[in-house]
């Protein structure tokens, strides 16, 4: 199962946001499993590395090195962006962005805890809790 984390999933486990770490770390942890493939894109790291920059102001470059060396890297390509720009029921252009960006690698599922910013999505939308509870606990 390819599976895709927003921003605010990483900054979770970058910054161990709990009660939310609990569950997103198990999920980051998905990367090393044989039945999933875990991908987020540049622009979620960029916002992952910003807010993970103000709170670990010397090691947030580390950490980001570190999580990059287990997901995959979906890119923000010049497609998705005219996608984004022209799908009318996009509403917020960073969400379209992440949005295409786990469409063009074949993602099933995006886990991010803003479910409602992809309400245009033809993917399944989950948060951390509620991925764990549908994927993990069968």
């Amino acid at each position: 199962m390819k599976i895709f984390l927003d921003a605010n999933v990483l900054v979770s486990v970058l910054n161990k946001e709990y009660p939310l770490f609990t569950y997103s770390s198990r999920i980051l942890s998905l990367a090393s499993h044989p039945k999933f493939e875990v991908y987020t894109s540049p622009l979620c790291l960029a916002i992952a590395f910003y807010f993970a920059e103000k709170k670990h102001k010397t090691s947030a470059k580390q950490k980001i090195d570190l999580l990059c060396q287990h997901v995959k890297i979906a890119p923000n390509s010049s497609n998705g962006v005219s996608k984004a720009l022209s799908n009318r029921s996009i509403h917020d252009f960073e969400d379209g962005l992440e949005y295409y960006a786990a469409e063009a690698v074949g993602c099933t599922c995006i886990i991010t805890e803003d479910i409602a910013d992809f309400y245009f999505s033809e993917l399944e939308v989950l948060n951390c809790k509620a991925f764990f509870k549908r994927h993990l606990l069968n």
